[in-house]
């Protein structure tokens, strides 16, 4: 990834972001199950803050939100999957392991965008979005776990 403006970083971060609200529209839209599009549904409004936290700051409002960071521990499950693509009739377990995927890419991309730029406001909102995307990972991480228990795994 090589950006040659601070602009073109937060553009890309913003795309992302739109990906990520679509690709949670389409699995809730999709979902037969209640509880499952429910949850799926929340996805989408959090990656709308998203989105909106980036826009917002490339139009020049820089006050990053009071953030209070915490210790999110990493379950590691999606550790162990391999990248999937999403395919109509997915079961729910599917679902969970390609969201778990998605957001531990998110997690990454923002811990590396924080590097991608000198900007002290800049590396701040990166690094409160790679925390939030780090709750979205161990929130599908848990789900799945509860899933997978209530199957019998």
């Amino acid at each position: 990834m090589n950006f040659n403006s601070f602009e073109e970083i937060l553009d890309f971060a913003i795309e992302r972001e739109k990906q990520a609200v679509s690709f949670y529209r389409q699995l809730a839209d999709k979902e037969t199950f209640s509880a499952s599009k429910q949850t799926l549904a929340e996805f989408v409004e959090e990656e709308k803050k998203h989105q909106v936290l980036l826009e917002e700051f490339k139009k020049g409002n820089r006050s990053v939100v009071e953030y209070d960071y915490e210790w999110i521990p990493d379950i590691k499950r999606s550790d162990y999957f391999v990248d999937m693509k999403y395919e109509p009739g997915m079961d729910f377990t599917e679902i969970l392991r390609l969201a778990m995927k998605r957001e531990e890419k998110a997690l990454r991309l923002y811990n590396v965008l924080a590097t991608k730029t000198d900007d002290a406001d800049c590396i701040k909102l990166f690094k409160v979005l790679a925390q939030e995307e780090a709750k979205h990972k161990q929130m599908f991480e848990t789900l799945y776990d509860d899933h997978m228990a209530r199957l019998g795994d």
